[in-house]
């Protein structure tokens, strides 16, 4: 059975507003990609990537996409790790009303205007279905 829908809800509204100050072990981080079992590769302003691990009160109600960006906590995983773990810290936030974020004095500069650089891609394929086979063959030819 799933988490009942207000817990998601709450886990949206608590991510919607950014908070009024970090602590020393929090930092705003950019999601390079994700690695599967609730672990996201994140960069630091400073560049450095990080292996960590998404909350478990966002699990199954955020998602989380490749160039946004997080608000991780390093010190949270230091008593919880095991021996020879790559994980260095746990998403507590998501950020998901940027401009907001965008406007705290803790906004690392070195995070850019855009979140994502669609340079990348030639052309966005979000919502579309994928090609069928007729339509394959066209393109390849006879």
């Amino acid at each position: 059975m799933g988490k009942p829908k207000r817990n998601a809800q709450a886990a949206a509204e608590e991510s919607a507003t950014p908070p009024d100050h970090l602590t020393e072990s929090q930092s705003i981080a950019r999601v390079v990609r994700a690695e599967g079992n609730h672990l996201y590769t994140c960069e630091l302003p400073n560049k450095k990537p990080l292996l960590v691990e998404l909350e478990t009160r966002f699990r199954s109600t955020i998602w989380i996409k490749r160039g946004g960006y997080v608000l991780i906590d390093l010190a949270s995983m230091e008593e919880e790790r095991a021996p020879g773990s790559k994980v260095v810290g746990e998403i507590i936030n998501v950020v998901r009303d940027e401009k907001q974020w965008r406007k705290q004095p803790y906004w690392p500069k070195q995070f850019g205007k855009y979140s994502y650089d669609d340079e990348d891609d030639d052309e966005s394929t979000v919502g579309k279905m994928p090609p069928s086979n007729s339509e394959e063959e066209e393109e390849d030819g006879p």
